[in-house]
């Protein structure tokens, strides 16, 4: 369950006086305090953690005041809130960034700290200082680096990783073995922790941050119980400050991540005995500088071969739309010239059609020309259409009228030009997509054109649309021709022009004698294109 808002708080601010409540439990009197205060104390501590999230460096400032009073009160609520302190300065990194407020914050959550570390008649040691600043700037630096300074890393190669975690591996165990029964912990342990340390660099091109900071808790933790696995631990944060530096491109955790190698390193090899001088300290620093060097190089490397691939991807992008487009263009400009032409000669056609309409008297004649007018009128039509949908291929065409009555139409007009039409429509061809419905009306009015061509006026024909499935099938069939005829001149793009258009919706379509002395056209329509 994800919390937001109020609920968060509260679990906040509850969690931190329970926190407070379990560690003083036992706690008796103090020199200035009863036991009775524990609990307003408790809830001095721990209430204030419900502003956190809203307002982490006020919150942060009033937790470093607490833990200087009660430290000075000798109340045991100090424990608390130097661990809620440590929490503050993580979430105020994380909320802020490394803006000015957080920066005071974490320096007075440093001044805190060394107060309630300090003990009367205790010298204040370099050591002491040490864990006074890595105390809160721990926290800090890592709710900094949690806002997102690494992205995700987009290479889906894990050899470079399995490469890492088996030499990270391999370092620690062949460096250290002989030596795992000499520290005063468990052999099991120091192995174990051996293996993890080496095993982390696996995931250290993923999480730098993460890693770079578990190998110096390590570095701290074999400087302090196990001396002679420090060197391996030296290389092992070296490496991680080097994948560090290859995989964060801001040059301020470039130089936080310098700043802790140096810190890091001069703490496993500057000990009580030696001697620091001008020289030590320039070769420890160029021994950090150097893997950070490597890291950012190979990272500036991966970001131009990064920036390389998108321009050729955008430049093949940029290719194809160039290319979509001249199509677009040269689509429009063939549209426009057979519309120009073809609309000069069926509009002269359908003028002088119109004009010796009024001069015919009523019968076949009259009949003729007003049919040659009205499809005249729609091939203009539909010419335009055309254009527009050439023009924008995105856009679904219009339909002046239903495929249906597309079909009703063609037939009647084929009957009156001398066919004989049988035609055979379901009424559950209504329930197929448009798209199929359109193409078989078109496959009919081709059909049906082609059978007048080739057969003549007397031939009779069956026309046939059914449902198929999801689409639909459409079937023509015509008989011998009555008598000989005289052929009309024809393209012969309507048989190919159909297949294009069947093709295109991914059906079939065959045409050819049928055995009788007639023909036989057959086509296909499935619901959907093909893809």
């Amino acid at each position: 369950m994800r919390w937001r808002g109020v609920p968060l708080d509260v679990l906040l601010a509850v969690s931190g006086v329970a926190l407070d409540l379990f560690t003083t439990a036992h706690a008796g009197d103090t020199t200035y305090l009863p036991a009775e205060a524990n609990l307003p104390m408790g809830l001095l501590a721990g209430l204030p953690m419900g502003f956190v999230r809203s307002r982490p460096v006020p919150v942060t400032l009033y937790l470093a005041a607490l833990l200087v009073v009660t430290d000075q009160l000798g109340s045991y609520t100090s424990n608390t809130a130097q661990i809620l302190l440590c929490v503050a300065v993580g979430v105020a990194g994380f909320r802020s960034g490394w803006c000015g407020t957080t920066v005071a914050a974490t320096a007075a959550a440093i001044a805190a700290t060394a107060v309630n570390i300090a003990d009367p008649g205790i010298a204040f040691t370099v050591n002491t200082w040490f864990y006074s600043v890595l105390l809160p700037v721990v926290p800090a630096v890592l709710g900094a680096y949690l806002r997102g300074t690494v992205g995700p890393l987009e290479e889906r190669d894990v050899t470079p990783d399995a490469l890492l975690a088996a030499g990270g591996v391999a370092i620690t165990v062949l460096s250290t073995w002989t030596t795992w029964h000499s520290g005063s912990q468990p052999v099991w342990v120091v192995g174990l922790l051996a293996v993890v340390g080496g095993l982390s660099l696996g995931v250290a091109r993923r999480l730098p941050g993460l890693v770079l900071l578990g190998q110096g808790v390590l570095l701290v933790c074999a400087d302090t119980y196990l001396n002679e696995a420090v060197n391996t631990c030296v290389i092992l944060t070296l490496v991680a400050v080097g994948v560090f530096a290859m995989r964060v491109a801001s040059w301020w955790w470039m130089v936080a991540a310098y700043l802790a190698g140096c810190m890091l390193t001069a703490i496993a090899v500057v000990g009580d005995g030696t001697e620091v001088t001008p020289f030590r300290v320039g070769v420890l620093m160029m021994l950090v500088a150097t893997p950070i060097a490597i890291g950012r190089y190979l990272g500036m490397r991966q970001a131009a071969a990064a920036a390389e691939r998108l321009r050729a991807e955008e430049a093949a992008r940029a290719a194809v739309a160039q290319v979509r487009a001249d199509q677009l263009a040269e689509r429009e400009r063939i549209a426009r010239d057979v519309h120009d032409i073809v609309a000069h000669h069926v509009g002269a056609m359908v003028l002088r059609a119109s004009a010796a309409r009024y001069t015919a008297p009523d019968g076949p004649v009259a009949d003729a020309l007003s049919d040659i007018r009205e499809t005249g009128h729609q091939v203009l039509q539909d010419l335009r259409d055309l254009l527009d949908l050439l023009r924008e291929p995105e856009r679904q065409p219009h339909l002046l009228a239903d495929p249906t009555d597309v079909v009703r139409e063609s037939a009647e007009r084929m009957a009156a030009a001398g066919l004989v039409v049988d035609l055979h429509l379901d009424p559950a061809t209504d329930q197929a997509p448009l798209t199929a419905r359109a193409s078989a009306a078109r496959i009919v009015q081709e059909g049906l054109t082609n059978v007048l061509k080739h057969a003549g006026p007397g031939t009779r024909v069956s026309v046939s649309v059914a449902p198929e499935g999801e689409g639909l099938s459409v079937e023509i069939r015509n008989g011998p021709p009555p008598t000989v005829i005289e052929r009309l001149p024809s393209s012969g793009r309507g048989l190919a022009g159909m297949r294009e258009r069947v093709r295109a919706l991914g059906g079939t379509l065959s045409a050819g004698p049928d055995g009788e002395g007639g023909w036989m056209l057959a086509a296909s329509l499935p619901a959907r294109s093909a893809t």
